[in-house]
């Protein structure tokens, strides 16, 4: 492992000049080199996607652009700090998640019925989306502080505890496709951490009783919980035929233009399901169907390697974090980033609800860019920290 800065892993002193090139050096370049072929990649689809929503064409690249080059700057910075600072100080990691919900609540401005950002200037950014890297920092220094104690359900209901809390804070922006991110990352962070698999099943128990509460038995008795555009959104993909006129119109959209884009894909110009506007949310929610009518199978089969690839070098870092913490932390983002995929190009597809996850890298939005850059810092640290002198 990596000692702390200044010093050698045998500890001597070493200049900072000489420091900051070792740890280059043990930085995972496939990794690097994946998440910027994303970025570039996913400006180069939304360069296409949003041709003809804006008078200036290239004004939805610029904007993220310039959220990837602030990305860049965070994940470099993720890349010096040591994780152990975030070992040591996760209350205040946590503290500062809830933070940015709940001044979510008192500065945002409802759009659409939703409070989910905070407008800095032009800009917006969604603090829920930074939060899902801090939330995941702090239960994993959680429960690495109580690893001893991992055996016992109470630890285990007291790490559940602490990450309700800001899940609850985020669904009732409410931001259904968020919540169930950070639901995600919880179940993977106890389950990297070691908790009993008897444990594990009885939460698994759980959370299906709470969902069949929600979707179906409180509602049944004049209880709701989701809105009802959250259930038809939820409950439709089961039935995309039902009403393609009504609720499954932005499924059956998507799915029609899949199937469109064929194996070359129609273009910018020919794409008629995005360029004409028939797909709403085209360069948000439903990002993946239009790249995939634009630049076909060849097209989303190379974007959805490259998301494989990330997801490989995650897991790697995973088995050469040098502390438990580490690992932990690894698991917790990799497996976020894979759900957050799975289900934003599954829902496109029809195979999983319609929940508003963003497209890590391609859908428009900065805060997600920079979120996923900063935590692919986050991954690159604890890889750098965790490699022997002697396998690089």
């Amino acid at each position: 492992m990596i000692a702390d800065a200044g010093s050698t892993p045998y500890g001597r002193p070493r200049s900072g000049s000489s420091d900051i090139v070792v740890l280059a050096r043990r930085l995972d370049w496939v990794l690097m080199l994946a998440a910027a072929a994303l970025v570039g990649y996913g400006l180069w689809a939304i360069g296409g996607i949003t041709r003809f929503d804006a008078n200036t064409p290239d004004v939805f690249v610029i904007r993220q652009g310039i959220a990837a080059a602030i990305g860049v700057a965070g994940m470099l910075i993720a890349i010096v700090i040591p994780t152990s600072f975030y070992r040591t100080n996760w209350r205040i990691v946590y503290a500062g998640a809830i933070g940015l919900m709940l001044f979510t609540f008192v500065f945002a401005e409802a759009i659409r019925g939703s409070k989910r950002w905070i407008a800095v200037g032009p800009f917006q950014f969604q603090p829920s989306e930074f939060g899902k890297v801090a939330f995941i920092l702090a239960i994993a220094g959680f429960l690495v502080d109580r690893q001893r104690t991992l055996g016992q359900f109470r630890t285990v209901f007291a790490a559940v505890g602490l990450g309700v809390v800001p899940m609850l804070l985020v669904f009732i922006q409410p931001d259904l496709g968020t919540a169930l991110v950070y639901a995600a990352a919880l179940a993977a962070v106890l389950f990297v951490a070691g908790v009993r698999w008897l444990h594990v099943c009885l939460l698994l128990a759980s959370t299906i009783t709470l969902a069949l509460l929600v979707l179906w038995f409180l509602p049944a008795v004049g209880a709701p919980v989701l809105k009802p555009y959250q259930v038809k959104r939820i409950t439709s993909f089961a039935h995309p035929n039902s009403d393609p006129s009504g609720d499954t119109y932005n499924l059956s959209q998507s799915i029609t233009a899949i199937g469109a884009g064929g194996v070359q894909g129609r273009g910018v110009r020919e794409a008629s399901q995005t360029r004409l506007d028939y797909l709403p949310e085209h360069a948000t929610d439903f990002v993946f169907a239009s790249f995939a009518e634009q630049r076909g199978f060849f097209g989303a089969t190379i974007l959805l390697l490259l998301y494989l690839l990330v997801v490989w070098r995650g897991l790697r870092v995973v088995t050469v974090a040098g502390d438990l913490y580490g690992a932990v932390v690894a698991g917790g983002l990799t497996f976020a980033f894979l759900f957050q995929v799975f289900v934003n190009v599954g829902m496109t597809m029809g195979i999983a609800p319609v929940t508003g996850i963003p497209l890590p890298f391609v859908t428009v939005g900065g805060s997600s860019m920079i979120s996923n850059l900063v935590a692919i810092g986050i991954l690159q640290s604890i890889h750098a920290r965790g490699v022997a002198p002697s396998r690089r």
